[in-house]
């Protein structure tokens, strides 16, 4: 049984070597994901060409996903690199103050003392250290410390419930979405969006950059997640990340798994990606083994129907990224085996308006029913592929593309496994033999099963899928 589930890795120090990404690359990581908040751009170029260089030596399809930084909100720097605050001490966030002491430290988001005031919990260093704002005045918001620690150069800020005004692009991330198509992403990760506008923005900006990446939004804000702001940011984006650290300190923890959930049954529901991230197997920074309940957080998300689950500091930093990645390949594997199949009951609920979609959703119900050995879509897009992954048939779904671009973004959908297959004719026929050449080749079918293919007729001009036939391996032969 083929996995079905993607994973994501974050490239880092500890995963950058050409030794080590080979292995990563071996062990299973189906997407490589680039954080822009470390590194240079050429740092990035450099990486991804190192990546692909890898990937074609094994003939492995790895999508490269570009993670803006966002508007992180942080404070500054310390004159020690940090300091240790205790409960009931005050504390004042400074936007003039150029460095940290005891008593204050600067803030990255000038405007930050306009968005807060009397009674907002401010939360730091992913919500380790807890202020309760007691005055604002001019630049200087005037806290207490509610939750003490170490606070160290460069940590973030949330205020609990919200509402922080930063724009979802700054000018940083501009910069960065150049990078991004410099490099060639296929998927670009775009941090905080509150609508469906901030999503549209990065798209017009990639799009006169040059990209053709998809747009992946980073579900990190409370706003982002009441039911009408969730569907118009989806609506404006190609897939979500279920980004559970920032949201969850917004939010509150217990309202995480809930959420996450309900955004990966909406994102199927509309044809989106989804990926879920933070702290999966965040023990394996520092151990060979992950903790029962890494276990059963992975697991969950595959039962959710997650398309991917993403490693950060796991694969990034930590000690062990190669084993954190074949454990993660173990968990949703076995995860898979008890996945549900209730195909005809997902179809009660759902209308189709496209020829294309019908065709998939068609296919489908037709695998399904006749226990074929494997789906065939011919495609130029991976729309149809996409299409079909939205539902749980129990069938595996390869794509059969001669873009190398829609190679990669097949990458990250859930159970489609993507082949190159460069046909230039007109001939049906003569197509349909390439076709399950390329099936036998990968080792997938034998002589004589049973596949369904889809394809768009006639062969060789643009346009969407429209035909879908039934197969016997080894019934065609070039004329």
């Amino acid at each position: 049984m083929s996995r079905a589930t993607k994973i994501v890795a974050t490239l880092g120090p500890a995963s950058s070597s050409a030794e080590v990404l080979e292995r990563l690359i071996l062990a299973g990581v189906d997407v490589v994901r680039m954080n822009f908040s470390h590194g240079t751009p050429q740092d990035h170029i450099d990486r991804a060409n190192l990546v692909r260089s890898i990937a074609a030596k094994h003939n492995r399809p790895v999508g490269i996903l570009a993670d803006l930084q966002g508007p992180k909100i942080r404070v500054g720097k310390f004159a020690d690199g940090k300091i240790t605050l205790k409960l009931g001490d005050h504390f004042i966030l400074d936007a003039q103050c150029e460095l940290g002491n005891q008593e204050r430290v600067g803030i990255d988001y000038k405007e930050l003392p306009r968005d807060v005031k009397a009674g907002d919990l401010l939360l730091l260093n992913d919500g380790l250290i807890v202020f309760e704002v007691k005055s604002v005045r001019g630049n200087e918001i005037n806290c207490v410390v509610t939750q003490g620690g170490v606070l160290s150069n460069n940590k973030g800020i949330n205020r609990k419930g919200g509402g922080l005004t930063a724009p979802p692009l700054t000018s940083k991330d501009m910069d960065d979405i150049k990078t991004a198509t410099a490099l060639n992403a296929d998927f670009l990760a775009v941090s905080f969006p509150k609508s469906g506008a901030d999503m549209y923005m990065a798209r017009e900006l990639m799009r006169a950059a040059g990209g053709k990446a998809l747009l992946i939004a980073k579900i990190e804000r409370s706003e982002a997640v009441t039911n009408a702001a969730l569907e118009d940011i989806m609506k404006a984006c190609d897939g979500i990340m279920v980004a559970r650290g920032d949201l969850a300190v917004e939010v509150g923890d217990a309202a995480v798994p809930a959420l996450q959930k309900r955004m990966i049954r909406m994102a199927r529901e509309m044809n989106k990606l989804t990926i879920t991230a933070t702290q999966m197997m965040e023990s394996m920074v520092s151990s060979p083994i992950p903790t029962r309940a890494e276990v059963s957080d992975v697991a969950n998300a595959v039962l959710d129907g997650t398309d991917a689950v993403m490693l950060s500091a796991e694969s990034a930093s930590g000690q062990y990224p190669v084993e954190t990645v074949e454990a993660m390949v173990r968990i949703c594997t076995e995860a898979e085996k008890s996945a549900e199949v209730k195909l005809d009951r997902e179809f009660l609920d759902r209308v189709f308006t496209r020829v294309d979609q019908s065709i998939a959703m068609a296919a489908l119900f037709t695998a399904h029913h006749l226990k074929v050995k494997c789906i065939a879509s011919l495609t130029q897009s991976g729309s149809t592929a996409l299409w079909m992954s939205r539902l749980n048939s129990g069938v595996p779904i390869y794509a059969l593309t001669p873009e190398p671009a829609t190679h990669t973004k097949c990458a990250l959908m859930r159970d489609v496994r993507p082949f190159a297959l460069a046909y230039e004719g007109h001939d049906r026929e003569k197509l349909l033999f390439e076709a399950e050449q390329a099936l036998l080749e990968n080792k997938v079918v034998e002589l004589g099963d049973i596949v369904v293919i889809t394809m768009g007729e006639p062969i060789g001009q643009s346009g969407g899928t429209n035909t879908m036939k039934i197969v016997r391996i080894g019934e065609h032969r070039p004329a």
